[in-house]
């Protein structure tokens, strides 16, 4: 899983405010579908959010690692039912500060 600084979370996070979700993840749960979708919306956008359909913390902490794990990405903010994740593309249209 990537790892980000302080300073490119907080980057990231303002980069990210008009952003809209792209993935949903449903009543389903992380299905491999969603994590499918998840990697071709990180391809075409390098930061994404994910809105989840799911009241329970705890389990939308677990999607948020899973979902880093599975697409090799960074977690940047988990905030209400978003789920803010980062994985720069081969050609990087974000620049980050170091």
């Amino acid at each position: 899983m990537l790892e980000l600084t302080p300073e490119q979370r907080k980057f990231l996070k303002s980069q990210a405010h008009g952003l809209k979700p792209v993935v949903m993840i449903g009543q389903s749960g992380l299905t491999e579908a969603v994590v499918k979708e998840t990697q071709r919306a990180l391809a075409a956008h390098e930061l994404i959010k994910i809105r989840v359909l799911n009241d329970n913390r705890a389990e939308r902490e677990a999607w948020l690692a899973d979902i880093c794990a599975a697409t090799d990405a960074a977690p940047v903010q988990h905030i209400g039912k978003l789920l803010l994740i980062y994985k720069p593309a081969e050609t990087p249209k974000l620049t980050l500060p170091r």
